[in-house]
């Protein structure tokens, strides 16, 4: 009996993930209660259990009397049975708790099993973990009984349960994905350096190598791109670009925006703001579909990136000189030096401000007065600017509202046109109509005629007819 309970014990602990120490001490406790509630007169002290660890045999007593538990009543064993069970289901909810912990940021696998509202509910094991319609990939569906990946977000302890929230929308989780496709990165030969990603659509990620033999790209990629293939393929499509890391903030931003290629880089350091020169036929695919690629590029780079053309450059810094230039003090060097901090046009230094130009030590020593003098000049040149183009856009405006409206007009007129066009061949449709009306309408008169003359003659056979009575008359 005592070997059987031993047996039972070590499989309640292998089952539950629970040390074999606390659910005999919870037997304990749950007998202690028992004989408590079986021996009401007897104080606290006087109740003693204790269950031998490698026998499972169980001694009892109270106030020193030895006592058997079988001899226990029923409402004793039944509160015996509570304690144990809820003594046990605590111990689980803990073990859960701890185990799923130590699991944020990794990557498991469970069966789908419910829906609950927009959340899916996944079967992990012994428990169940919860992820919600946010960490859903957008586009993705999932079926009931399907098998899925997903990573441990977050773990939260209840008083009843555990409550884990798996995501696969997190950045993390590409990160964790590489660990399992790429060997070098969960050796460490490859370093993840940082990782911008939409869920669903695009995802870049900046890799370097610690060892000069291997290829960061390459091994990210594999042997005819086997490994970011089963990537794509876990996350439905999603496109995954491998950026090459570099310590240069300007080659990592060249880099962070490829396929694009990129002429001129302009790094403002008191902004953090990087201008970037592109050529027309490339200035598309610097900025992506809906602004995606420059979006993703910043997140990666930590630079806030400005795309512009050589034309729009060149004219922010045209405009910039002209500016400086009306101030007494300013000479080329300065100007140089103006644009060599990032500052490429007007609405620049006056975000920028005059400090940086009063400081020596990262900015260009200028004398206060000059300085503020600059933010001045470039503030009301920005206000300039910003009029003329107000302006433009409204003269536009109006040029278009005034082609609207012409072609409107061109429109009406040519249906005007149309409609009379359409009304004259019907007029003249029926000038035809009367014309065979009247020409038949003189045959009928004519018709008439002869009716007429016939009836004369009617009339003389009467005539003739008298005088021959008359000359009967004679006879006679």
């Amino acid at each position: 009996m005592n070997q059987e309970l031993i047996r039972l014990v070590d499989g309640l602990a292998r089952d539950k993930n629970i040390n074999r120490d606390v659910i005999l001490d919870d037997l304990e406790a749950a007998m202690l209660s028992a004989l408590r509630k079986a021996n009401p007169d007897s104080g606290d002290d006087g109740i003693e259990v204790a269950i031998d660890r490698q026998s499972g045999d169980i001694t009892a007593s109270v106030d020193g009397e030895e006592m058997s538990v079988r001899a226990l009543g029923r409402i004793a064993a039944q509160t015996a049975k509570q304690v144990i069970i809820q003594r046990i289901r605590d111990a689980e909810r803990g073990s859960i708790y701890e185990e799923h912990l130590e699991m944020r940021g990794q990557i498991v696998t469970g069966k789908a099993v419910r829906w609950e509202g927009g959340s899916l509910v996944v079967e992990l094991g012994r428990t169940e973990a919860l992820m919600p319609r946010s960490e859903q990939i957008p586009g993705e569906t999932h079926r009931v009984d399907e098998r899925l990946r997903a990573m441990v977000l977050d773990v939260k302890e209840h008083p009843s349960q555990v409550k884990i929230i798996l995501s696969r929308t997190h950045p993390d989780f590409i990160r964790a994905l590489f660990d399992l496709e790429v060997p070098e990165v969960a050796e460490g030969i490859i370093e993840i350096k940082a990782l911008a990603r939409e869920a669903g659509y695009r995802t870049k990620v900046a890799v370097n190598s610690l060892d000069a033999k291997v290829d960061a790209v390459g091994a990210c990629v594999g042997v005819r791109g086997s490994r970011i293939k089963n990537i794509v393929e876990e996350l439905g499509g999603e496109k995954i670009d491998i950026v090459r890391w570099n310590e240069s903030s300007k080659t990592l931003i060249a880099n962070s925006l490829r396929p694009a290629e990129v002429s001129e880089i302009a790094l403002c350091f008191e902004l953090g703001r990087a201008t970037v020169v592109v050529t027309e036929d490339q200035l598309s695919l610097a900025i992506g579909k809906r602004g995606q690629n420059v979006r993703l590029g910043a997140r990666l780079t930590g630079w806030d990136i400005d795309i512009l053309t050589p034309v729009e450059f060149n004219s922010g810094l045209d405009v910039l000189e002209k500016a400086l230039r009306k101030i007494d003090g300013i000479d080329t060097t300065v100007v140089d030096q103006i644009i060599a901090m990032g500052m490429v046009n007007v609405l620049d230094v006056e975000e920028v401000g005059a400090e940086p130009l009063i400081s020596s030590e990262q900015g260009l020593g200028l004398d206060e007065a000059l300085a503020k003098s600059i933010v001045i000049t470039c503030a009301e040149e920005a206000r300039r600017v910003a009029a003329e183009k107000e302006k433009e856009k409204q003269a536009a405006a109006e040029a278009a509202e005034a082609a609207e409206t012409a072609e409107v007009q061109a429109v009406e007129e040519t249906a005007e046109a149309g409609e009379e066009a359409a009304e004259e061949p019907a007029e003249a449709g029926e000038e035809v109509a009367e014309e065979p009306a009247e020409a038949a309408e003189e045959p009928a008169e004519a018709a008439e005629e002869p009716a007429e003359a016939a009836e004369e003659p009617s009339d003389g056979d009467e005539t003739e007819s008298t005088v021959s009575d008359e000359n009967d008359d004679k006879n006679q």
